[in-house]
């Protein structure tokens, strides 16, 4: 019995990001190669910290570590087309934060993979959690659902 929901749409996402394919992207099936939709996790992601919370990704004495990630594939992708990267935040807590994320053919409502990204916040040097920085939890209550 398959018991997979429908795709998410677009509707339930904050903030979007359009991401390029690349002709790397492609594997020998002639799809977007399962490992690249982590990529494009990841590049929303930090684009959205950096331009909206402030990370300093080179100098910042906190940085963000991933602990857990997962990806449901619902329709394929392909080179050359637009993606389009949405962004939620489904848990925020106090040092960790589960980022929910939707990848989308340009101009359509549902989802070809939906998944999940979970930051824990560290001091860089040591790598202990640490409280989520004030202008990054800011920039991410906008996004909680």
């Amino acid at each position: 019995m398959d018991e997979r929901k429908a795709p998410e749409t677009r509707d339930r996402y904050g903030h979007f990001l359009s991401i390029p394919t690349r002709w790397m992207d492609n594997d020998i099936y002639g799809h977007v190669n399962n490992v690249v939709y982590y990529s494009y996790f990841d590049t929303v992601i930090n684009e959205y910290l950096i331009r909206a919370g402030g990370l300093d990704i080179t100098k910042g004495e906190i940085v963000g570590l991933a602990v857990e990630t997962f990806c449901r594939f619902h329709r394929e992708l392909t080179f050359p087309e637009v993606v389009e990267a949405g962004l939620r935040v489904g848990k925020l807590g106090n040092s960790s934060v589960r980022y929910e994320i939707g990848i989308f053919k340009k101009d359509i409502a549902e989802a070809a993979a939906t998944g999940h990204f979970v930051h824990v916040f560290v001091e860089r040097a040591v790598r202990k959690p640490v409280p989520i920085p004030a202008p990054i939890r800011a920039a991410l209550e906008r996004l909680v659902v």
